[in-house]
């Protein structure tokens, strides 16, 4: 007993020591704020070392070793009376909480629950934030990622675009190329038919030296069959042409200055003339026999033998009668009569054609050059010149006259006749033939040509 009576004197002067110290801190520091060790609701006990309340009254003894509940904490009236008191219920007076001793810390539970509560709310939210900004970050992510994929498979279809319009180019251009290659190189061979039209200067070549031999000219119609073999990597094509040509030509003479004798048994006449024109025409038939090149760019050339039959040979003749006179020498009298009277001066008239068919074989050299173009149709245009040469003729003269008159003298009963030769048929001891001139050509291609326009073999 004596050692609880001297810890509640202890505890007395304790709490009276402290009460001055905390209200003389309080009137030096008015606006510090006291921690109070209790809490409202709390449930205390007053210890027995307290034997004042802060207003200076001792407790009653019912006080003690009994339970209370804390009612307030500091004076709402008055605040700077007794901020640091506790108010316990039924108890009308302020104490110091270091006089209490807590018995059961509810209010602290439930402030701690509530803070705990708060805390875990608090980190629920703060969970909840994170999530929404890992939500949002993944969403950001996401989108980014979405952004990157489109743009990638965007990049990605606008490269395949490009590839596939440059392929496409590459394609074409290939494709062009392979064209214009197989345009210029035939893979296979093939055949065209040839109608063909010709025309220029030709000529009878005489052996003879009867005058002057002038040139005329030829118009031939051409039907004409070839066969080419083309190869891959040769720009020439070779072919074989044969044919049928279907021609007209005419040449001409001026006799110059001739005398022809004529002796008779009675009479010998003397022929002076100059005036003797004469103009060859012939129809005729030619079979060419041709090696051809065409090359890649259109041009072409064609060479070979040419065996040409005359079939019709007609010609004309005028006599300028003016300059052809007669004499005549009679032996038996020893006179001589110019313009003779019994032949007389010459009158005979010659028809304007005569019929001179010479069936005879010339074997020509023929050459074609030129340039053709391939046309819409897959057949071509052919535009070039031509030559033909003879190299050798059949024809033979067997008559050997000594000019292009002939006389048959007079009779008793009928006068002198005085006929005119033909130099070309009678005269020329060999013929010879030559033309040259331009020849347009049609054509007609097997196979078609069209798909090979890029190429100017046709």
């Amino acid at each position: 007993m004596k050692t609880i009576k001297s810890i509640l004197i202890a505890a007395t002067l304790i709490c009276a020591t402290v009460v001055p110290t905390v209200s003389a801190q309080q009137n030096a520091q008015p606006a510090q704020k006291h921690e109070f060790t209790v809490a409202k609701g709390d449930s205390v006990m007053i210890r027995r070392e307290c034997q004042k309340y802060l207003t200076g009254e001792r407790p009653s003894t019912w006080v003690w070793d009994k339970v209370h509940t804390v009612y307030q904490l500091g004076t709402k009236r008055n605040p700077n009376k007794y901020p640091d008191g506790v108010l316990l219920m039924r108890i009308n007076s302020w104490i110091c909480d270091t006089c209490l001793v807590v018995v059961n810390c509810r209010a602290q539970e439930a402030a701690a629950q509530a803070k705990e509560e708060q805390a875990e709310e608090r980190e629920a939210w703060e969970q909840a934030k994170r999530e929404q900004a890992d939500a949002e970050a993944a969403a950001a992510q996401a989108k980014a990622e979405k952004e990157a994929r489109e743009k990638a498979e965007r990049e990605a279809a606008e490269q395949a675009i490009r590839e596939a319009e440059e392929a496409e180019r590459l394609a074409a251009e290939q494709a062009k190329a392979d064209s214009i290659k197989s345009a210029q190189k035939f893979k296979h061979n093939y055949d065209r038919f040839t109608i063909g039209v010709r025309g220029g200067a030709s000529a009878l070549m005489h052996h003879a030296d009867m005058g002057n031999w002038g040139c005329g000219g030829d118009a031939v119609l051409d039907l004409q069959y070839a066969h080419y073999w083309a190869k891959d990597g040769r720009p020439v094509d070779l072919g074989i042409i044969v044919g049928l040509g279907i021609g007209y030509h005419q040449s001409s003479l001026k006799a110059n200055d001739n005398v022809v004798t004529f002796d008779t048994a009675k009479v010998d006449y003397t022929v002076a003339y100059a005036g003797v024109k004469e103009t060859d025409h012939q129809l005729q038939l030619e079979v060419p026999l041709m090696f051809s090149l065409i090359h890649d760019n259109g041009l072409f050339f064609n060479i070979g033998p040419k065996f040409m039959i005359p079939v019709y040979t007609p010609y004309n003749q005028s006599v300028d009668k003016d300059n052809t006179h007669i004499s005549a020498y009679f032996e038996e009298t020893g006179v001589t009569v110019v313009d003779e009277m019994v032949t007389g001066k010459y009158t005979g008239q010659q028809p304007e054609a005569k019929n001179g068919i010479q069936f005879n074989i010339n074997i020509m050299l023929t050459a074609e050059i030129g340039y053709e173009w391939i046309l819409k149709s897959g057949n071509s245009l052919g535009l070039g010149a031509y030559a033909n040469y003879s190299v050798f003729n059949t024809y033979k003269n067997t008559t050997n006259p000594t000019g292009l008159f002939q006389l048959d003298p007079p009779t008793d009963t009928s006068i002198a006749d005085l006929t005119v030769l033909s130099a070309t048929h009678a005269y020329a001891d060999k013929l010879g033939y030559f033309d040259a001139g331009i020849k347009l050509a049609y054509h007609f291609n097997f196979p078609k040509k069209k798909h090979f326009k890029a190429s100017k073999l046709f």
